[in-house]
């Protein structure tokens, strides 16, 4: 089936997924969502549980879990990542083919034993967060605590694009200039925090500025802080 407006990309049905497909010299392997193997899997068991920068920066401590919007949701990796050390999350994505493709990992998780329970506290729309975040979430069951952002960095480095799987992800997605009203509706929704994904070196997001900022190595999470997590 091919992708609306990138006739070089398409959605197709190979060994029992849905995936991403086009031009692999340019694109590499097919694009699927997979929670039941590979990276998800690793993470799932050996990413360091609520000690890894986006439990933490998510408000995840002794006691604490947070329901999370995830409002890029991008591929899920990092909504299952929270999805699996127990919060509620929602994911929202904007791009219809991205959005069938979580569609078709969420049911494949939600068959497998091993990863059931997880997916089951994972619920999925469609829609531009930038443009309705807040009818989004008050149509789900999941309550915005936190809102977790990830937006496309527009990359200038054309080293930075060497990676195939983010080449074929950026066709589609694009880079989100709307950045700024996203956070804008992030902040007007979240009940108490926003937090947001940024390459470690890159500004932050044009407006407020971040009330901390959690580091890691090449990535870092400037947090919005309207009140405190606390324990049931």
């Amino acid at each position: 089936m091919p992708v609306e407006g990138e006739a070089e990309l398409h959605l197709e049905r190979r060994d029992g997924r849905l995936v991403l497909a086009g031009d692999e010299k340019r694109y590499g392997h097919p694009l699927a969502v997979e929670f039941t193997s590979g990276k998800a899997a690793h993470r799932r068991r050996f990413g360091g549980g609520r000690g890894q920068l986006i439990a933490r920066a998510c408000g995840f401590s002794q006691g604490v879990t947070p329901s999370v919007v995830d409002a890029t949701a991008g591929l899920g990796r990092d909504a299952f990542v929270l999805a699996s050390l127990g919060a509620p999350v929602l994911l929202v994505e904007r791009v219809a083919a991205i959005f069938a493709l979580l569609e078709d990992g969420l049911a494949r998780a939600r068959a497998d034993a091993e990863t059931a329970e997880i997916a089951a506290r994972m619920r999925l729309v469609h829609g531009d967060a930038a443009a309705a975040l807040a009818a989004l979430v008050a149509g789900s069951d999941v309550a915005p605590q936190v809102i977790h952002l990830d937006p496309m960095f527009p990359h200038r480095d054309k080293s930075a694009l060497v990676k195939k799987e983010m080449r074929l992800f950026r066709t589609l997605a694009g880079d989100d200039a709307d950045a700024p009203r996203l956070l804008e509706a992030a902040l007007d929704v979240a009940t108490h925090r926003v937090v947001v994904k940024r390459p470690r070196k890159a500004p932050p997001i044009a407006g407020p500025a971040p009330r901390h900022v959690i580091e890691g190595k090449t990535s870092r999470y400037d947090l919005y802080v309207h009140r405190a997590l606390k324990a049931d």
